[in-house]
């Protein structure tokens, strides 16, 4: 276990974890390391390859290697400045290497869109999100070229790199696990839930007070993030003319007196709803949202967190530190036992992978057994197996928002189906994370993320 509850839930901005935040993290990354290189650097050229390539304007590709070459952060960027920032480039042609040193910059020949090539030439990493950075002097002589790839969630690793540089590792934990068997074992051994071995590992990096407060802010970014949605109408950017629907929804709902635990019995359902497309509404307009455990998936974990905190008698705080610290353990399996990449694995990594996290935390939210939890990740994410990645127009709108809904509904029901089991299940998580990972290996390239097919191929774009 090298991958922290920090590392799985980022602070970013939309509209993609893979496809905006990972290349300006990549882009950042490769300014800061030009070293003694940086003061002749006088061009770079950036080339994109494979699924970032076919849906990177859709998704911000190009706004985010611009970004992140001025050294900015997803974490930190105000998204309200920046098409101020982007007009600054594109306008004067030049760009500030990490905003202090300015270079020749035009991006219609420095942003090179490889559509037709899935990997990097040369490349030892064979991932669907590559992109290579050069750096050239003022004759134009090779300085630095280094390829990246970003591999969901907004993780990123250089070629060559056998995974992400992460501060945790398995020797400096009290609690490492590799597989749900493990966990369950050594939580069972040592008489704690998965959320109090979640706490002590996280409790290695930082003070278990730290922990708390960092969760609570993480928590406090999600539900800002819900407001908006809800607080906001309009039509979503990029050309498909998708209306947003969440204010309008939850309107609805408060007009129907359904707010409360009383009225319709399903109402609260409605509102799982209307708080995962809320969620979704804000990344798909570039808005500040949290890996969870992607930006394309970022609605389904909050949107059953409120579900918990709005509508469960004796709701607290602590349940919400139960639900976080055991999605997370849920979400670090399949982060390192297969992918959480909607170009690697389709759509089954992405929301697939946060119904199961959703689910599980559900359950120990609400004071379920740690094989309580086991079984209703594994629920969770069964039922989703084979889902494939075809958003229209490379866009992250339609039919991610409303899949958001229905993951984070699936999971109220895998968590209700897993407390009221009795007699065990016959799949464990640990296969049902395999099957997942060896399903998307299997499935044809053009269904994950290309939008070469499915929706993406069928339905026309307007």
């Amino acid at each position: 276990m090298t991958t922290s509850l920090f590392d799985l839930y980022k602070i970013g901005i939309g509209p993609s974890s893979s496809h905006t935040m990972g290349p300006m993290r990549a882009a950042h990354r490769f300014a800061s390391s030009l070293g003694d290189l940086f003061s002749s650097t006088e061009r770079i050229q950036v080339d994109i390859y494979g699924s970032l390539a076919l849906t990177g304007i859709g998704h911000g590709t190009d706004r985010a290697v611009l970004l992140g070459l001025t050294g900015e952060e997803a974490s930190t960027i105000d998204p309200a400045t920046i098409e101020t920032k982007l007009g600054e480039i594109r306008s004067n042609n030049t760009i500030a290497l990490l905003g202090t040193k300015r270079v020749a910059f035009r991006e219609s020949g420095d942003v090179v869109f490889h559509r037709d090539l899935m990997f990097p030439p040369g490349a030892a990493i064979q991932h669907p999100n590559g992109v290579k950075f050069s750096a050239f002097d003022a004759t134009n002589h090779l300085l630095s070229e280094q390829v990246y790839f970003s591999i969901g969630g907004g993780f990123v690793i250089a070629d060559g790199e056998t995974a992400p540089s992460l501060p945790g590792s398995a020797s400096s934990i009290p609690f490492p696990f590799t597989s749900a068997a493990e966990l369950l074992a050594t939580a069972a051994t040592h008489g704690i839930t998965i959320a109090e071995l979640m706490l002590a590992n996280e409790s290695e990096h930082r003070s278990a007070e730290e922990v708390r407060s960092g969760i609570l802010n993480i928590w406090h970014v999600m539900r800002a993030c819900v407001e908006r949605g809800m607080s906001t109408e309009g039509i979503l950017p990029g050309g498909l003319n998708v209306r947003r629907r969440a204010k309008q929804l939850a309107e609805r709902l408060t007009t129907k007196g359904l707010r409360s635990r009383g009225g319709d019995p399903l109402a609260p359902l409605d509102w799982v709803t209307v708080y995962a497309m809320a969620v979704n509404e804000e990344n798909a307009a570039g808005g500040r949202v949290v890996t969870a455990p992607t930006n394309g998936a970022a609605g389904v974990v909050p949107a059953v967190a409120l579900y918990y905190q709005n509508f469960i008698n004796g709701a607290d705080e602590d349940g919400l530190l139960r639900y976080f610290l055991t999605s997370a353990a849920i979400g670090i399996l399949y982060k390192e036992n297969a992918s959480i990449s909607g170009a690697e694995v389709g759509c089954q990594g992405e929301v697939g992978v946060a119904c199961s996290m959703a689910a599980g935390a559900l359950v120990a939210a609400l004071g379920g057994s740690n094989e309580e939890i086991e079984h209703a990740a594994e629920i969770g994410m069964e039922h989703n197996l084979g889902m494939t990645c075809d958003p229209i127009g490379g866009l992250v709108q339609i039919p991610c928002i409303e899949r958001n809904a229905m993951g984070a509904v699936k999971a109220v029901h895998a968590c209700r189906m897993a407390m009221n089991e009795t007699d065990g299940h016959k799949i464990s998580l640990d296969q049902i994370i395999r099957t997942m990972y060896l399903t998307g290996l299997d499935m044809q390239s053009r269904y994950k993320e290309t939008s070469l097919a499915g929706l993406a191929l069928n339905v026309i774009e307007c």
